[in-house]
Order: structure tokens, then sequence, then C-alpha cells
């Protein structure tokens, strides 16, 4: 009993530190865009009905769409979009082309997450930073560059891993909820009846009053929430009840009352809203808090920074991604990531975001457009898992699901308002990858199409070739294949020009499944094929590290057992020729091709020893 609290407690401590960061920082900026906006006047009803709102969009979107339904609908314990959608698809599996919907609408939203990892970092660390023009005037030329000194370090370190830091984020964090709360609190003790802003009388008149306004400032409240998907995202990493007993205990409490007393606040000093959260503070803890909040949204940061790393390798696990170059940081978790081209490539979104906005507010402009349609995607993706995986009454799945899809609505919309000061960006930044990935996952089909249609069956060659077998020489021969049975180019170039046949030889397909993990019983599909070969099919879940060299270790039967030293791995290097009035669009054909050019890190990715890898390859017109 007393071992699993003491894991409770540290599960709930952690998942504080890497669920909670974001939407925790969201302190410093959210009620400061919603007042400073000018459109809501400063009078006690006011600001009554803003706090009200806020209070409710926190009840209403995290603790009881997240934590009661949405945490619900998990994919074998995992959850995240990529989870959801291959819950949602696989549920509609006897409907292709809903499935086929889905499939896009699902992806779309993961694009929509880069988009949202650019935003997140800059306006979490810069509206940190802005704290120091609180304490001066004078420090306001040094914000931009500080900011991004601070983000480069950050995006430097995710070579060497977190393994060593990570273990400060849950304290940190913790101690910012404690800090956040506090503030609140020595607010809150000057104007107590603030706290009668709970009652959502208050914000229904505020809506009842001024519907226009209400709809206008949308689009500012729901900063309040953004961060609110990594409860799902990361209940894989820590379980449903830490994630429920963090949010209840600390992170709900300690947000409910920084913004009650900003609120306070800002009735007895309406030009606080410059930047009420700062401004809450006493000025001999100012500098203290500016480096305590840039911790917290650094680790806010890095929380979502991992989160693409590991987004990016679900995706292509699930065939809408080349294999990029994966560097595992830890030797005992291999959870513990490092892909340079999406670390980098963030890093340079970030700095263009920075440079091109300047501020945290112009940065609020172009935040939450993305939020709000991910979080509408994945209304509409609970709604056909309830539906059809849990078959639940359909008056009951459109009552669970269609006031949440309301809600999203009327923040999706009012965050169309805001579609040409900002929102562009990252819809943008979604709309390019999109295309990537989408270029990627019809090149390949239409490459494995090409392939199977001038495909060898490898039964019958291999019984040709036994009839005047080559040269056989010692140690095994792994041949990587895209499609079980037919023969690999690698097998016919080693032929053609080496004049050789291994003692052993594997065929070996690589297969990713719309489930998170696969069994171990069931990762290995063996079908023997006679003269020493074997037809050997590797299955993996999206959230699986494939490991080829390991997955082969278990085989059983074999002629001779697998060894390092006498184990060489070939890899078929086609170079794809797009062609006129193929498949695709001819700039789509192209830019599949590069993709499938600078595509090299299949070796890595399968965890292959490179000095075993041997590459061959010939030309393919798609």
């Amino acid at each position: 009993m007393s071992a699993s609290r003491s894991s409770l407690a540290a599960l709930t401590l952690g998942a504080i530190g890497v669920v909670y960061g974001d939407i925790g920082t969201s302190v410093l900026y959210a009620m400061k865009e919603v007042f400073g906006s000018g459109h809501v006047a400063f009078t006690p009803d006011n600001v009554y009905g803003i706090l009200s709102i806020f209070f409710w969009t926190l009840t209403t979107i995290v603790s009881v769409k997240y934590v009661l339904l949405v945490l619900r609908a998990d994919n074998h314990g995992e959850g995240g979009l990529v989870a959801m959608l291959a819950l949602a698809s696989q549920s509609v599996r006897d409907k292709p082309q809903l499935r086929k919907v889905l499939l896009m609408v699902g992806i779309f939203g993961t694009c929509l997450f880069y988009g949202d990892g650019v935003i997140t970092p800059a306006i979490s660390v810069l509206s940190a930073v802005e704290g120091l023009e609180v304490v001066s005037p004078a420090f306001k030329k040094a914000v931009i560059p500080l900011t991004l000194l601070i983000l480069f370090m950050l995006f430097w370190v995710q070579k060497r891993g977190t393994a060593g830091i990570g273990k400060f984020f849950g304290p940190i964090t913790l101690v910012w909820f404690v800090a956040i709360a506090l503030l609140g609190v020595s607010h809150i003790v000057h104007h107590p009846q603030i706290l009668w802003a709970i009652s959502p009388h208050h914000a229904l008149r505020f809506m009842w009053s001024q519907p226009g306004t209400t709809f206008i400032i949308l689009g500012a409240v729901v900063l309040c929430v953004t961060g609110g998907e990594a409860l799902y995202a990361d209940m894989g990493h820590f379980g449903k009840q830490p994630i429920r007993l963090a949010w209840f205990s600390v992170v709900m409490p300690a947000l409910t009352l920084n913004y009650f007393g900003q609120g306070a606040l800002l009735l007895d000093n309406p030009e606080a809203v410059k930047n009420p959260f700062y401004m809450m503070a006493p000025d001999w803890a100012l500098l203290p808090l500016v480096g305590l909040a840039t911790m917290a949204t650094v680790i806010a940061s890095q929380a979502l920074i991992s989160g693409a790393f590991s987004v990016t390798k679900q995706v292509i696990q699930l065939g809408f991604l080349p294999r990029l170059q994966v560097l595992h940081t830890s030797e005992t978790d291999t959870g513990q990531i490092y892909m340079p081209f999406v670390n980098w490539g963030l890093f340079a979104a970030i700095v263009l975001a920075v440079g091109m906005f300047k501020s945290s507010s112009n940065l609020a402009a172009a935040y939450g457009i993305a939020v709000c349609t991910d979080m509408l995607i994945t209304t509409v993706l609970t709604f056909f898992v309830i539906r059809y995986a849990w078959k639940l009454p359909l008056a009951l799945c459109i009552g669970a699901t269609g006031f949440f899809f309301v809600v999203d609505l009327a923040f999706w919309a009012s965050n169309l308002l805001k579609l040409f000061e900002g929102g562009w960006f990252p819809l943008l930044i979604g709309a390019i990858i999109f295309t990537l990935m989408l270029a990627w996952h019809d090149g390949r089909r239409l490459l494995n199409a090409s392939l199977r249609a001038d495909a060898l069956q490898l039964p019958a060659f291999l019984e040709a070739v036994f009839i005047a077998p080559p040269a056989r020489v010692e140690g095994t021969a792994v041949f990587l294949s895209a499609e079980p049975g037919t023969v690999p180019n690698a097998l016919l170039h080693n032929l053609k020009h080496n004049k050789i046949l291994h003692a052993q030889n594997l065929f070996v397909t690589v297969r990713s499944h719309e489930v998170p993990r696969i069994a171990a019983s069931q990762t290995l599909e063996v079908t023997p094929l006679g003269g020493d070969c074997w037809q050997v099919v590797v299955n993996y879940g999206f959230m699986q590290n494939p490991n080829v060299p390991a997955a082969l270790g278990a085989l059983k039967g074999l002629a001779q057992p697998l060894e390092p030293m006498s184990t060489s791995y070939f890899l078929s290097r086609d170079i794809v020729i797009p062609t006129i009035g193929g498949g695709m669009a001819p700039w789509r054909e192209k830019l599949f091709a590069q993709m499938h050019h600078n595509a090299s890190a299949a070796a890595e990715f399968l965890h292959l020893p490179t000095n075993a890898v041997v590459e061959l390859g010939s030309k393919i017109e798609i």
C-alpha cells in the first residue's frame, strides 16, 4: 500500500511537470489579452463576468471534456490525437470512405500540432521574459535577444537528452503553481467578494448583455485552456489517475486563484492591464518571479518539443512521413529520443515567429486557431469512437459530444477573426506539413503498386535459383522488403553483381499497425521457403521503437543463430522517376521523388548496425 501511494505521488508530481506546464503558464498572458484588447470596459460587473467565463471555460473544456470524457477513450492505454485517430479509423474499418475522411481529418489535426509547437515556446518564453519590462523599461530592448538565446539553448541541449534534468521538472512546476496561487491569494484577501465570480450567473449575464463582445473575446479566453490537450496526449506516460489527481488537487485551484487575484488587482488598479500577472507581485519579488516564470515556460516548451519528436515517430510508423534520423538519448528509456531534423526545423520556425510578431500580445493573435481546430477534431473523433467502437446509443453519443462540439465551434469561429492578424501562421505551417505527408503517403502507395506490378514471386524465384545455385558464402543475409512474398531488388543486384548467396537468407518486411503496441507473441510471422531461406514479417505498433536485429534475435528454428559479425543487411535504395500522367499531380510526384531521395535514415530508424548495411538500388517510375 505504501509503495502504491509512493508511486502515485511520483506519477502525479511528474504529470504536474510534463502535462500541465503549458496550461500553467497561460496565466502570464490570457487575462492581459482579454482586457488589453479594448473590447471590454473596466467595470466591476465586466471583471466578474470575465472571471466567471474563465472559470467555466476551464471547468467545461478541461475538467469535463478532457478529464471526464476524453481520457476514457484510450487506445490500449495510450492517448493523443494519433492514438485517437487510430482508434476512430479502426472503429469504422467497415466503412472505407468514412475511414478515409477520418484519416485525412486526423492527420491534418496532427499537422496543426506542429503549428502549435511553434507558437507555444515562442509566446511562453517571450511572455516570461517580458516581465523584465515591468522591472524596468530599460530592459525592453533585451527582451527579444534574451528570448532567442533561451530558446537556442533549449533546442541545443536536446541532443544530450533530458533524462538528467527531467527529474526537476515536476518540483519546479509545483513551485510555480504554489507561487501563482499565493500571488492570487495576496490580492483576493483585499477583495474576497471576487470569489463570487465562480457563480455561472456572472458569465451568463455578461454573455446575455454583450453577445457581440463575448464572441470576439472568446478568441482570447481560449488562451486559458491552451495546453489542455496535453492531458490526453500524455496519458500513456502517467496514467489517468495521476493526471486527474494533479488537475483537481493542484492545477485547477492554482489557476483559479491566480486569475481571480488578477481580477481583484484590476478592480483596484485598471492600469495594471499592461501586465496584470507581474504587477500582482511586490517589487522585491519581480526578478525571482521572472526567473521562475522563465523556468516554467522552458519546461512547458520542453514537453512540447518531446511531444513533437514522439508524434513524428508515430506518424512515420503510420506511413505518412519518411524514416527520419532518430537518436536515442537514454540507454534505459526508449522513449527518450532526439530527431535533429524536427528539432532544428522547429527552432527555425520559432525564430521566424519571434522575429515577425515581436511580442506576446502579437503572438496571441496567432495562438488559438490551431489549438481550437485540434480540439474540434478531437471532439469529432471521440464521437466515432464512442458510437462505433463502444457501441453506445446514438442519442447518448450526440448528447455527449454535441455540447462540446458547439462549445469548440464557438471558440474556433471566434479565432477566425484573428486569421489575418496572425492566425494564418500556424495554419500555414500545418498546411505545408499536411502537403508533405499526403505526398509521401500517396507516393509510397504508387511506388509499392509499381513494385508489385513488376515484382517476381519469391518462392518461384528461389526455386529457379536453386536449380543451378550460385556459390554460398558463410553468414546470414537479411533482405529488407516493402512487400512480403516478392523478390527484393537488393537480392537481384546481389546475384547479378556478386554472384553469391549467403548460407542463410531472411527476407524481412516491417509492418506498422494502427494500434499502439503489438504483443511479443505476435511480433514475428515466419514462413520457411526452403534452402535455408525464410520469409519474416515483423509487426510493430505506432508507439513502439522498431528494432529489427532485436526482433530477429528471437527467431527459433534457424539453421544457424544470428551472429552480429556474420549478418549483413541489404536495403533497396531505389531512385524514383516522376512520369507524366502518373497517379499524382506532376509537382507532387517531383516532391515525393525528392523526399524519397533524401530519406536515407531507414537503417538508423530500424536500429540496423550501420557497418553491416549494404544499399543496392534501381530506377523506378511512378
